[in-house]
């Protein structure tokens, strides 16, 4: 079924589900700003909410702020320069990337943005779409919103205008899947991967796993996560296992005749312990992928572990272009029950409800939760 571009015109305001402070969200609107020409306006037609968007809806900082970065929609309005940069013109369905980079900076140059200063939130004065507060003009800086303002250092993706937008909605996180998995990884034929936590985000490894050609997937979890690991099993996982009734080590041993594993992404946010007992399930000269904030110091760090089986940590961070590309081709081959990974399709007035329940602090279990802004 065919993406259908809704026919409205354009109003003089853009309704927008704003986090005012920790736990409080507010629909507001916002002025249709005026584009130069070196910019533009997305009409949002969906928004993945994020695991990161969770400890972001907690922060008193930077200040009130629209929140999502995981964006598809139409480009409404476009500057003649932009249009000529950018390659896009007005009716293209595309996805943004929550970066902004400088473009002039070595990272920038190299083609690894994501390492651009002008990209990291944490400093003063970036900007970045998902974490600017509206105080920085002209305040449509989120995806929680019917309309997003177009930076010019924007990056996008052309999208199948075939594929519904819950799905496209996916491309970064599944994209992080395939930068950790593959780019990252080096996943591939005869290699046996382990993605520790069956989130969105370790969902999207699970993908990029299968696509790469991995002999072995494994995904772990706990008794909670029993329908995600279903859905894990669904996109190509050979093996789930409950952590919290079974001894994962062990079951890693027999299913991979005591090899191990090749590769071990941790992506469940379980704290500092998981780290050295993701290193226990290692064969040697195995990696340790790390996605997720450990949130503290790893007790009785096994040093001597990482020494004798030649083993190798990384650190993970975000998705490179190649990375979302390949997810959109991915996504668009039919070859995933995608589905599956949409648990939710929300509006603008549900955004706090579906903030809480991707935070735990509802009984209802999500995956991957869609903000349509113009749905009812």
């Amino acid at each position: 079924m065919h993406q259908v571009r809704p026919k409205e015109t354009m109003p003089g305001a853009s309704l927008a589900a704003v986090a005012m402070k920790p736990r409080l969200t507010e629909l507001r609107e916002f002025p249709i700003p005026d584009i130069p020409p070196d910019a533009g306006l997305l009409r949002v037609v969906a928004t993945g909410i994020c695991g990161s968007d969770w400890p972001m809806y907690l922060s008193e900082r930077p200040g009130p702020r629209i929140l999502g970065h995981e964006m598809v929609g139409y480009v409404e309005k476009i500057g003649d320069t932009a249009r000529e940069r950018w390659g896009v013109k007005e009716g293209d369905f595309v996805a943004l990337e929550e970066y902004l980079p400088c473009g002039h900076c070595e990272s920038c140059r190299t083609g690894e943005y994501r390492a651009c200063l002008g990209t990291d939130r944490r400093l003063p004065g970036t900007v970045r779409y998902g974490s600017t507060p509206i105080s920085k003009p002209p305040s449509l800086w989120g995806g929680y919103s019917q309309y997003l303002y177009l930076h010019p250092n924007s990056i996008f993706h052309h999208v199948p205008p075939a594929m519904p937008a819950h799905i496209a909605a996916m491309a970064l996180p599944i994209g992080n899947g395939f930068q950790w998995v593959y780019l990252d990884g080096g996943a591939g034929p005869g290699k046996t991967i382990l993605i520790q936590g069956p989130g969105q985000q370790g969902l999207g490894c699970v993908i990029a796993a299968k696509a790469s050609g991995a002999d072995t997937i494994i995904v772990t979890g706990l008794r909670s996560d029993e329908g995600r690991l279903a859905v894990a099993r669904a996109l190509g996982a050979d093996h789930t296992i409950m952590a919290d009734e079974e001894n994962v080590t062990e079951v890693v041993a027999r299913v991979t005749s005591g090899r191990m594993a090749d590769i071990v992404i941790e992506s469940s946010g379980a704290g500092p312990n998981i780290i050295n007992s993701s290193l226990a399930l290692l064969g040697r000269r195995g990696a340790l992928l790390i996605a997720s904030r450990v949130g503290g110091p790893v007790p009785n760090f096994d040093v001597d572990r990482i020494l004798a089986f030649r083993l190798s940590l990384r650190a993970l961070r975000g998705h490179s272009y190649q990375a979302v590309e390949l997810a959109l081709r991915a996504m668009a081959s039919g070859a995933f029950p995608l589905d599956r990974m949409s648990s939710h399709v929300i509006g603008l007035h549900d955004v706090d409800a579906a903030l809480r329940m991707v935070g735990g602090e509802s009984e209802e279990r999500s995956i991957h939760v869609t903000v349509e802004p113009w749905k009812n």
